[in-house]
C-alpha cells in the first residue's frame, strides 16, 4: 500500500509535504576542472578565461603600465634606514603601513603590477560584503513522486540541486544518510541533477551527477567515497551518531535536466559557513572555490565593482580578469592596501580578524605552513601569497597583516619579472626585517582549527510543513 510518511515523529511531517509545492531559488553558476579522488580542502588549477572575457572590460592602464620601468631603489619611501637600503629585487611595488594608517614603506604604490593570488583578498572582501559570514550553500533534495513506508520506497524520481562549491564525496553520503534516517532506502525512478551542480571540484554536470548517482548508492560506492565519509564523521563527531555505510538504491538512470514545477522538497544540506569555506580556499589557494564564489558576484567583473565602489579604488588602480588570480590581473599596492583595510573594518562588524579567513604563518596548513615558522616569528603574520610562475615573466605576492611587539602593521608585496624562490626569499627576510625594527615579531593569540573540522560543520534543514529537526 502506498501512503504518506507517517507512524513516528521523524517523518510524521512529510504527509503534508507531498501536497504542497515550495519555491526555492536555485543560484546557477559554474567554472573549473574535474577530480577523480579529492580530498578537503582540493588544490585545483582551472580554465583561464582569455583576455577578452565578455564580463571584463579591459582599461587602458592594464596593459599601458605593464612595461613601466621597475622603482628605483631612489623612488622608495621610509624613514627607516635599513629599509632604504634594502634593495627589492625584480619589477616590484611594497606598501606598509601602520594601522593607524602611518606609512612605514612605499616603494611605487601607485603602479599596477600582477598581484596572482592576492586577487582573493578581493574576492573574499566582496563576498563576505554581499553574503555575510555566515552564510550556507543549500543543496536540496526534492522528489515528484509518492512515498511507500513498508518498503522504504519512493515511487517517481529524485531531485538534487545545489551549486555548492565545496560538495564532495562526504556530502553525498551525508545525504544518503539523511535519506535513511527519514526511512527511505530507495527509490523506483530515475536521479536527476540540476546543470548547476558540482561534485568535487568540477564544473560538468554530467560528470557530478554520473558521480552522485554511484556514491548514493552504498553497492556501487567507490571506496574514496566510504573512506572520505570515516573522516567526517571523525571530525563531525558523529562517530557512532551516523551510520557507517548509508545508501539509497535506484532503478532507474541518472540524468542532468531543469526542476520540475512539481517537484516537493524533502530537505535542505547546507554547507558549513561561508567564513569557513574562505578559511580553506585562502590557505590552500584553491582557484576552483575562488571562481565558485566570484560567481555570486557575477564574475570578475562583479568582484571589481564591489572593490571599486567601497574603496575608492579607479578601474586604472583595480583591474581583474578572474576571481581567483590566474592570468593577467593589474592591482596597485595602494588599491590593495584599500581592501585590506576595507577587509578589516567589515571583519570587526562581526568580531572576526583576518585569522578567521587568512592562514596565520607557522600555524594553518597550507601556503603559509612553513614560512615565519620559527619559535620566535611562529603566529606573527597572517597573510595571503600570490604564485604565477610563467606569467609576467613570474610573479610572486604577499600581503595581509604584520605583528610585532610595538603593534600591528598592514603590508603588500608585489614582486614581478624573475624568481619566484628568490621572490619568496626577499618577503621573508623583508617581513622580519620590519618587525625587526619594531621590538621583533609578536604572536596574534590564535589555536588553529583543522580545516577539515571546518568544512565538516554542515546541518540540514527542512521546508517548515515538514517539522523535522535538524541533525
Amino acid at each position: 500500500m502506498t501512503r504518506s510518511f507517517g507512524k513516528n515523529s521523524l517523518i510524521a511531517g512529510l504527509a503534508a509535504l507531498f501536497a504542497i509545492s515550495p519555491a526555492v531559488q536555485i543560484f546557477a553558476q559554474s567554472g573549473g576542472p574535474a577530480s577523480s579522488t579529492p580530498t578537503r580542502p582540493f588544490l585545483q588549477d582551472i580554465k583561464v578565461p582569455s583576455a577578452d572575457d565578455s564580463l571584463v572590460k579591459k582599461t587602458s592602464i592594464s596593459t599601458a603600465r605593464t612595461d613601466v620601468a621597475a622603482p628605483s631603489a631612489s623612488l622608495v619611501r621610509t624613514s627607516i634606514p635599513i629599509l632604504a637600503e634594502t634593495v627589492i629585487p625584480g619589477y616590484s611595488g611594497v606598501l606598509v603601513e601602520s594601522v593607524d594608517g602611518k606609512t612605514v614603506v612605499d616603494a611605487a604604490s601607485n603602479v599596477p603590477f600582477n598581484p596572482a593570488s592576492n586577487v582573493k583578498i578581493a574576492t573574499t572582501y566582496a563576498v563576505l560584503k554581499t553574503f555575510g559570514p555566515d552564510y550556507r550553500f543549500p543543496t536540496s533534495v526534492w522528489t515528484d513522486g509518492s512515498f511507500e513506508e513498508a518498503s522504504g520506497t519512493i515511487y517517481g524520481n529524485l531531485y538534487v540541486s545545489g551549486r555548492n562549491p565545496i560538495f564532495t564525496y562526504d556530502d553525498v553520503v551525508g545525504l544518503a544518510a539523511e535519506m535513511n534516517r527519514m526511512g527511505i532506502r530507495s527509490v523506483s525512478g530515475d536521479l536527476v541533477v540540476t546543470d548547476n551542480f558540482s561534485l568535487n571540484y568540477t564544473t560538468s554536470a554530467e560528470r557530478s551527477s554520473q558521480a552522485l548517482f554511484a556514491v548514493l548508492d552504498s553497492a556501487k560506492r567507490p571506496a574514496a567515497a566510504t573512506r572520505a565519509w570515516g573522516t567526517y564523521l571523525v571530525n563531525a563527531g558523529k562517530v557512532g551518531r551516523l551510520p557507517a555505510n548509508p545508501g539509497v538504491s535506484f532503478t532507474g538512470k541518472v540524468y542532468v535536466q531543469p526542476m520540475p514545477s512539481n517537484a516537493k522538497i524533502l530537505f535542505t544540506h547546507e554547507s558549513a559557513p561561508l567564513r569557513e569555506i574562505i578559511k580553506a580556499m585562502m590557505c590552500y589557494s584553491n582557484n576552483f572555490v575562488a571562481e565558485r564564489l566570484g560567481e555570486m558576484l557575477g564574475g570578475p567583473f562583479g568582484v571589481a565593482r564591489v572593490v571599486q565602489q567601497n574603496t575608492g579604488s579607479q578601474p586604472s588602480e583595480f583591474y581583474i580578469q578572474t576571481s581567483s588570480g590566474l592570468g593577467v590581473n593589474r592591482v596597485t599596492p595602494a588599491a590593495m592596501m584599500r581592501v585590506l583595510r576595507a577587509l578589516r573594518n567589515d571583519l570587526a562588524r562581526y568580531r572576526m580578524t583576518f585569522a578567521d579567513i587568512m592562514p596565520v604563518a607557522g600555524l594553518d596548513k597550507g601556503t603559509l605552513e612553513k614560512r615565519f615558522d620559527t619559535d620566535f616569528a611562529e603566529g606573527s603574520v597572517i597573510g595571503k601569497t600570490g604564485t604565477l610562475g610563467n606569467t609576467d615573466g613570474g610573479v610572486s605576492a604577499l600581503a595581509g597583516e604584520i605583528n610585532t611587539r610595538s603593534g600591528t602593521f598592514l603590508f603588500v608585496i608585489f614582486n614581478q619579472r624573475g624568481s619566484v624562490a628568490r621572490f619568496r626569499s626577499f618577503q621573508n627576510s623583508y617581513v622580519s626585517l620590519i618587525q625587526g625594527q619594531f621590538g621583533g615579531p609578536a604572536p596574534v593569540g590564535y589555536s588553529p582549527v583543522s580545516l577539515d573540522a571546518r568544512l565538516a560543520r554542515t546541518r540540514f534543514s527542512y521546508p517548515a510543513q515538514a517539522a523535522l529537526g535538524s541533525e
